[in-house]
């Protein structure tokens, strides 16, 4: 193995047995990052792993690991596989043949690749560099950080510490957990004066502890943008979902003042998913974390402010000015909102479910929970794209997913190349025409009732994992009577205001809405939240962008 010069610099290693790729591969990395960062090589798997272990001794970071895939004894994906344990945050490249892109396609999956490349990748400056500046850029942002400073002491079944757990993982804020059963969680527990009676604890980077914290509080401490830079924007968006994301990357982008504003966590519904397949532009796939956490970077890069763990209760307009309210009383106003609040999963109307909720019952926490998962028997409630993208993920390490349908089938809500993945992987199992009756256990899930709709038979079987993804109920009921909707809570916009060719009773403008547009001037719709929305996450973000096209509009005629 050779390296240049010892330096502080973080490190970006490339892995070639082939020495002269190699040379190549060091040689192309220096030319463009060799000032600001340290090119580390090796020519074989072992060696670059005990450089990796020296590296992690002596306190020093990697951004980028770059490996070849035909490498004898140790392949790059087994490779990969192992430089996660050391470096968890760097990203990820394969170097491929083209023959070999089957096997970067599986590694998306093995080790979360971030990018593979095919050799050769002449000129770099097309094919190489692009790729290194977008995941340094993303390093930079979230992954320079040590390892998790954040510990989270809690009960494995304990409702409010997995909703502690979802909250800092779909946030990307890295932490540790550790259970209040073993001697490590109550060390942590006796050391900030705990019993252990109020869980979960968080003890933060500078070591303050906090008890069973409320989300706002958590994210202010952690570091979470949660208090608005100023108390009047061009355009707010309420809603970190795709749509949400969408608006706010063209918003700012074109020059708005633009503040998004999310209750929980950027991503949405989309941003639980393991794996999107259907979407423009990724043919291998992104999961919707990735895609989550590229939009919202490339908004703050445009200027979007992003605020989290704010709960928006009211919408008025009160002149030409839009104003929306936060439950703790505060407000913002600003001269267009767009609503991009989404829908939420209906919850399961089984006997026993809403107590053990939490407690082995989740509603799209599939992601979170995965690795406890493990070797274990695992049901899902759904039939749609959601569901199948769980069990595909859930089926890597559990012993054996069930997917209950209520329908005959899948083909009727899920896509048809889901569909074929689950048929092909062995320990997925569909039963259709089935749905839970009742959930039962003590403390947590311990066996459920499963009813078959054609026959009425039920069945009672043991299970400690459901994960929930049915229906879709919007998230609009804050609204009252604010702007329309229809019967199911859905915001009416456009041509559905106008039916008869009128416009709604309030409409104060000589125009007609807008397509986008709800029955209050300058308040817009974009994503699931609208009727007769398309629910999918392209169209969710094209609805996006289209809405700030049309609050351009709006504000160049008011």
């Amino acid at each position: 193995m050779t390296q240049a010069a010892e330096t502080p610099r973080t490190v970006i290693m490339t892995v070639d047995d082939d020495p002269g790729v190699s040379r190549a591969v060091a040689r192309d990395l220096r030319r463009r990052y060799g000032d600001s960062y340290r090119i580390v090589r090796a020519e074989s798997g072992e060696s670059a792993l005990q450089a990796l272990r020296e590296l992690k001794l002596r306190g020093d970071q990697v951004a980028v690991i770059m490996a070849d895939h035909r490498m004898p004894q140790m392949n790059g994906v087994e490779f990969l596989e192992q430089a996660m344990d050391i470096y968890p945050s760097a990203r990820r490249v394969l170097l491929t043949a083209y023959a070999d892109t089957d096997a970067a396609i599986d590694a998306i999956n093995v080790v979360d690749l971030d990018h593979y490349l095919l050799k050769p990748w002449d000129p770099p400056e097309e094919k190489l560099y692009p790729v290194l500046d977008d995941l340094l850029e993303a390093w930079r942002t979230f992954d320079h950080r040590q390892a998790p400073s954040i510990k989270v002491i809690g009960h494995r079944w304990s409702a409010r510490s997995s909703e502690v757990r979802e909250f800092l993982a779909r946030n990307q804020v890295p932490y540790r957990w550790y259970s209040a059963d073993e001697p490590e969680g109550q060390r942590l527990l006796s050391a900030a004066g705990q019993d252990g009676q109020r869980m979960p604890v968080v003890i933060t980077a500078d070591g303050t502890p906090l008890v069973e914290p409320q989300t706002a509080e958590l994210a202010a401490r952690v570091g979470l943008a949660t208090t608005p830079a100023t108390d009047f924007y061009d355009l707010i968006v309420v809603g970190g979902g795709p749509a949400g994301l969408g608006a706010a990357v063209y918003g700012a982008s074109e020059g708005l003042r633009t503040v998004l504003v999310e209750r929980s966590a950027t991503g949405g519904q989309a941003g639980q998913s393991s794996r999107i397949e259907n979407y423009l532009g990724f043919p291998d796939g992104v999961s919707g974390g990735q895609l989550t956490d590229r939009a919202r970077r490339q908004a703050t890069k445009f200027g979007a402010e992003i605020l989290t763990a704010r709960e928006v209760t009211g919408l008025e307009a009160n002149g030409a000015a839009r104003i929306v309210r936060f439950s703790d009383g505060s407000q913002i106003a600003a001269h267009s909102v767009i609503l991009a609040t989404g829908v939420s999963y209906r919850q399961l109307p089984a006997e026993g479910a809403a107590e053990l909720t939490g407690a082995g019952v989740f509603y799209g926490s599939a992601l979170t929970e995965a690795v406890s998962c493990e070797g274990h028997d695992v049901y899902i409630v759904g039939g749609a794209n959601s569901a199948g993208q769980a069990a595909m993920y859930l089926a890597r390490n559990a012993k054996s997913v069930t997917l209950l349908v209520r329908g005959p089938s899948l083909t009727a809500s899920m896509s048809h190349y889901l569909i074929q993945q689950i048929e092909q992987t062995p320990n997925i199992r569909v039963r259709s025409g089935t749905v839970v009756e009742a959930a039962h256990g003590s403390g947590h899930l311990e066996r459920l009732t499963l009813q078959d709709t054609r026959t009425g038979h039920s069945e009672l079987v043991d299970a400690q994992w459901l994960f929930v993804f049915i229906g879709a109920a919007p998230r609009t009921d804050w609204l009252n009577d604010t702007v329309l909707r229809d019967s199911r809570g859905f915001i009416l916009t456009g041509p559905d205001l106008t039916p008869d060719g009128r416009p709604p009773a309030d409409w104060e403008l000589d125009r007609p809405p807008y397509h986008l547009e709800t029955s209050i001037p300058g308040v817009f719709v974009a994503g699931d939240a609208r009727a007769e929305s398309a629910k999918r996450v392209a169209s969710a973000v094209g609805e996006g962008a289209m809405s700030v096209m049309l609050v351009h509009r709006y504000l160049e005629q008011s």
